[in-house]
């Protein structure tokens, strides 16, 4: 059975990257750093509204059939896959400057600095991991500039102190939005697979 979860734990709050919502620039709780959820959304779907036409995911999360946009032009699929393909190796290679380089410039559930801080620290604490697989474009709208990328995620954590290795499976779809002429990362939303 599949059901979303709110994070109570570092390991896991490694593998939503680039999302956190932020809701108080004073504090750091409930955002990705702490762990907590907040007071009104969780964590998971970063405050999502589900009766606003512009915040809302286009794809069933929990679904098994997964179906591409047929409206996304054959260049900007390439561009897109492009930017998604140097999320994941930045990740994957712990490259600070490289992850930041894809995030959007005004992202909407996320702060650009404390993004930057928190990254830089995960990336000192750990050694990461990240396969996608069934990276599909879900979701395109021209008028938005903006684009729905699914993804079947593996993530392999190891907490270089410890030694304490953490694995997890779940699915993704991270909002891209183009900024002069490059697709970047504006939102990030997962659902662990329960086992």
């Amino acid at each position: 059975m599949k059901k979303i979860l709110v994070f109570s734990t570092l390991s896991l709050i490694l593998i939503l990257g680039a999302c956190s919502k932020k809701e108080d620039a004073n504090t750091n709780q409930g955002s990705v750093e702490d762990g907590e959820s907040t007071n009104q959304f969780g964590s998971i779907d970063h405050g999502v509204d589900d009766t606003k036409d512009d915040t809302k995911v286009g794809f069933n999360m929990t679904g098994d059939s997964i179906e591409e946009a047929a409206n996304v032009p054959a260049d900007e699929k390439d561009s897109m896959m492009k930017s998604f393909d140097t999320y994941i190796h930045a990740f994957n290679s712990q490259d600070v400057e490289e992850y930041m380089s894809v995030l959007s410039k005004e992202p909407k559930s996320f702060s650009i600095d404390e993004e930057r801080e928190y990254i830089e620290s995960v990336f000192k604490e750990y050694e990461l991991n990240r396969e996608a697989t069934d990276v599909t474009i879900v979701k395109y709208d021209e008028n938005k500039n903006e684009a729905q990328v699914f993804a079947n995620l593996q993530t392999s954590m190891k907490q270089k102190s410890t030694g304490l290795e953490t694995k997890r499976d779940g699915r993704q779809v991270t909002v891209f939005t183009k900024e002069d002429g490059s697709w970047k990362v504006n939102s990030v939303y997962y659902m662990e697979e329960q086992k």
